[in-house]
């Protein structure tokens, strides 16, 4: 697969937007090595089955001063999805998975292989720590199907809290 254009989501400071999508618009991204470079480091290579399905990608801004969770609910309850957001600089606009070299940081959720002690999962997939202080940035989210899954309905949540 080639990058693809993200879908734009205006975010809301303070707030949350939710927008609904489905798998069957993305794509299979067949080299998935960026994610586990030294400079990015979003998921391990053993976790690899769980982004082998469609990819599909948004953008949004993160202000400066600001945090920001991003959760993805698929329509199904048994659908088995993946979650992952990256933080870039504002310039670096060709920064789009597979063609990312290096992020601020990267984050990403999906199936545990083995229950965690005091903790209970769901089929909802949830990422946090995206962070800006001094400058503003730019954070890509992809959600994925898991085991090769390429259709699914799904809503996106994005809560962004000032900490100025």
């Amino acid at each position: 697969m080639n990058s693809q254009t993200p879908e734009y989501v205006a975010p809301q400071l303070n707030g949350t937007v939710t927008v609904t999508g489905d798998l069957a618009n993305g794509n299979i991204m067949e080299d998935l090595s960026w994610a586990w470079s030294s400079s990015i480091a979003c998921f391990p290579k053993t976790q690899v089955k769980k982004f082998t399905g469609n990819h599909v990608l948004f953008t949004t801004d993160l202000p400066r001063y600001s945090e920001m969770e991003v959760t993805v609910i698929p329509d199904d309850p048994q659908a088995d999805f993946s979650l992952y957001a990256y933080e870039i600089g504002n310039s670096q606009f060709d920064a789009i998975v597979p063609n990312l070299t290096r992020c601020v940081r990267c984050e990403a959720d999906h199936k545990w292989d083995r229950n965690h002690v005091g903790k209970t999962q769901d089929h909802t997939r949830k990422v946090s720590h995206l962070v800006a202080i001094r400058n503003p940035y730019q954070v890509v989210i992809g959600v994925v199907g898991a085991n090769g899954l390429t259709e699914g309905g799904f809503t996106l949540q994005i809560d962004l809290v000032s900490r100025e």
